[in-house]
Parts: structure tokens; C-alpha cells; sequence
């Protein structure tokens, strides 16, 4: 095994065998015990990404301003947008860092989920050699592949849990949407907006529903985490679209 195998995957499929087995054979609780987990551990870097976030939001109506009055000089008006962020201690790349250092973690727990919810004997030759010599991974194998009315080794034909993954994942990206002025970075952030749920909803289709509950439930994580931390963000505009509109105004 390479080093990605042995440093994040064989972990992460042991301990979700560990987990099923203490979570009453039951594999799906054992996804969201190890997604919430998960979660937790990241969750300095996804405090980051809000706060990060809700800066940006709050900085929306002096870049109106500046966009109002540099509109016919690009280069002027990238150079005063960097000085505001300089000056307010912000950089638009503290939205995206914290995502890309999460990335491993989530692609990790994906491939577990996959090669756990092995259905044929090849898959679980396959599946031999990520598995410690520990008396209960072996004895909990093979794991349940059904949680309440899913069988999480297939995608859910019921369409429930791809519904939850689009409208979780909506929600969750609405409320870190910062409103704009600008017509083309409206047009760009509702394009996203609406582009990546429906992307992850249709992926859910196609994959096992395992790998959907892991995406609900890492949402309505972050949905909490969200509202916790700064409310209900990009849901209720509030006072942040009313600056914005009087900037506009002036």
C-alpha cells in the first residue's frame, strides 16, 4: 500500500468497523458517529472558513463603494480592493484554504465508505488488505448495509437522501454567500449557489447512499456551526444587503 492507504484510509475503515460493531452492528450510525467525529476534528478550519466568510460579507458594502468609483479603472480598483483587505486583516483566500485542507479528510472517508460496503467476493479480497489484525474487525465483518429504509451500498431509489444532499448543501452555501452589487459576481455566486448542490445530488444518484448520509449529515454539521457562529448568514441578508443598497444609492 502506498502512503495515502496506510496514513488515511486503513484507519478510517478500521474505525468504522469498530464503530459498527459498538453501534449495535448497524453501519449507517457508525458513518455519522465517525462523520461528526470528523467533523469535530476540522473543526478550527471550518470555524475559519465562516469567520472568513462573514469578513467578507461585512467588507461587501465598502467594495461596492469601490467598485462605484473605480468602474472605468480595473487596475486601480483591484490594487484599492487588496489595500481594504489588507487593512481589515482579511484575504479572500481564507474562504477557500480551509476547504482545500479539508479535502483529504473527506476524499479518505469516501473511499472507506466505498470499499467497506463491499457487495462481491472480490471487493472483499480487495478490502483484506486495509484490515487490521484486530480479534473485533473480523469477527464484525461482513458489515450491515442497511440503515432504516437505505441500503447503503446502493443509491437510494427512493430519491430521499439526494433531495437532502442538494437541500443541505444549498442551505449550508447560502448562508456563506455574501451578497454583492456587482451584477457579474451576483451572476457568478448564484451560478455556484445552485450549481453545486445540484452536482452533488445527481453524484448521489450514482453512488451508494452510504457516501449521501456522510454528505447530510457533514451539511446539517456545518448548517449548525454556521448559525452558531454568525446566524443565519446569506438565508437572512438583513442589514449587510441594506448597506450594500444605500452604497449603491449614494
Amino acid at each position: 500500500m502506498n502512503w495515502w492507504d496506510i496514513v488515511l484510509i486503513q484507519p478510517t475503515v478500521n474505525i468504522l468497523i469498530v464503530f459498527s460493531n459498538a453501534l449495535f452492528q448497524n453501519f449507517g450510525l457508525a458513518v455519522i458517529a465517525l462523520t461528526l467525529i470528523v467533523n469535530g476534528l476540522i473543526y478550527p478550519f471550518t470555524l475559519k472558513q465562516i469567520h472568513a466568510s462573514k469578513a467578507m460579507q461585512e467588507l461587501q458594502p465598502k467594495l461596492a463603494d469601490l467598485q462605484k468609483k473605480f468602474a472605468k479603472d480595473r487596475q486601480k480598483l483591484a490594487q484599492e480592493q487588496m489595500k481594504l483587505y489588507r487593512e481589515s486583516g482579511m484575504s479572500p483566500a481564507g474562504c477557500i484554504i480551509p476547504m482545500l485542507i479539508q479535502m483529504p479528510v473527506w476524499i479518505a472517508l469516501y473511499q472507506a465508505i466505498i470499499k467497506l460496503l463491499a457487495v462481491t467476493p472480490e471487493d472483499f479480497l480487495g478490502l483484506a488488505r486495509y484490515l487490521y489484525s484486530w480479534p473485533v474487525v473480523y469477527s464484525a465483518l461482513p458489515l450491515q448495509n442497511h440503515f432504516l429504509w437505505f441500503d447503503l451500498a446502493a443509491p437510494d431509489r427512493f430519491m430521499i437522501l439526494p433531495v437532502l444532499v442538494g437541500g443541505t448543501m444549498w442551505v449550508q452555501q447560502k448562508m456563506v454567500t455574501p451578497p454583492s452589487m456587482d451584477p457579474r459576481q451576483e451572476t457568478q455566486s448564484r451560478m455556484m449557489l445552485w450549481m453545486m448542490p445540484l452536482m452533488f445530488a445527481f453524484f448521489t444518484l450514482q453512488f451508494p447512499s452510504g457516501l449521501a448520509l456522510f454528505w447530510v449529515i457533514s451539511s446539517i454539521f456545518r448548517i449548525a456551526l454556521q448559525y452558531f457562529s454568525s446566524g443565519w448568514g446569506g438565508l437572512l441578508p438583513g442589514r449587510a444587503t441594506k448597506e450594500i443598497v444605500k452604497v449603491k444609492k449614494e
